[in-house]
């Protein structure tokens, strides 16, 4: 007997975001992932919004990244501490995105950001998917080069205040070198990526990841913007009010001389 099309098992359609679980059911790592996260994202979001005026582009913060269909899920994704992807939306069907799946968008990230509690050993894993007995996963930076091929990789050693920026050369990472103001250029973006002192929410003054224009010009985060123009506009108002005040002085010294200013032009 010839068989027909609902005789034939197809196999079922790629998962998406929402089939997929949207956390591997690991902790943040330390205390200060969150809030550096926020102030990596608070202070470039006026550049992407700028190179993005469509508003086309995500931000992952601990969010996963499926890059291979696994059993368990879990088996095929990474969660870079904080990613950037160009050109894509950010929610899908108006639906808020639960995790960054390759093989729906297959838009890689342009940077993805680690923020190592330790010594970075887990973040430099070049441990490829060969080899790997049960339960085991690749390496992080073997997944970032060879498979999901993300263009920036940076290490922030948190603990150590230590930070390595890596750039995808000829289908591999290289060890970027800082400028002379120990920074690391992310052209594309037309910023670079270093460590700054100071403090922050609650936080103590200390070493945070943040960006800069090329120029060396600090990006502000939401809170620093207002603080500068409460600045400008007291430095404003002090020039005014000091403008009149010598108007005054002036237009007293003169009518000393018996001259009135309201007449002179």
């Amino acid at each position: 007997m010839s068989e027909t099309l609902a005789d034939i098992a197809i196999p079922p359609q790629f998962p998406d975001h929402t089939q997929l679980p949207e956390s591997d059911g690991t902790f943040v790592k330390n205390f200060q992932e969150h809030p550096q996260s926020i102030i990596i994202t608070d202070s470039i979001i006026q550049t992407l919004q700028k190179l993005h005026p469509d508003g086309q582009f995500c931000i992952g913060q601990d969010c996963g990244i499926y890059w291979r269909e696994t059993e368990p899920p879990e088996k095929g994704t990474v969660a870079p501490d904080w990613f950037y992807v160009p050109d894509v939306a950010p929610r899908l069907a108006g639906k808020i995105r639960r995790s960054y799946v390759l093989w729906r968008e297959y838009i890689p990230p342009l940077i993805a950001i680690e923020l190592a509690s330790g010594n970075g050993e887990e973040e430099r894993d070049t441990t490829p998917l060969t080899g790997l007995q049960e339960g085991e996963k690749p390496g992080k930076f073997w997944v970032y080069e060879r498979i999901i091929r993300i263009p920036y990789y940076a290490i922030y050693e948190v603990n150590n205040d230590k930070l390595e920026v890596y750039h995808l050369v000829d289908f591999s990472y290289q060890k970027m070198q800082p400028n002379e103001r120990g920074h690391y250029q992310i052209p594309p973006l037309g910023v670079e990526l270093g460590l700054w002192q100071g403090s922050y929410l609650n936080n103590p003054e200390q070493l945070w990841l943040r960006w800069w224009d090329l120029d060396g010009n600090l990006l502000l985060v939401g809170k620093e913007e207002a603080q500068l123009e409460r600045f400008r506009a007291e430095q404003q108002q002090q020039r005014a009010e000091q403008a009149e005040y010598k108007a005054a002085q002036l237009a007293a010294r003169l009518r000393e001389m018996g001259i009135d200013p309201d007449t002179i032009d």
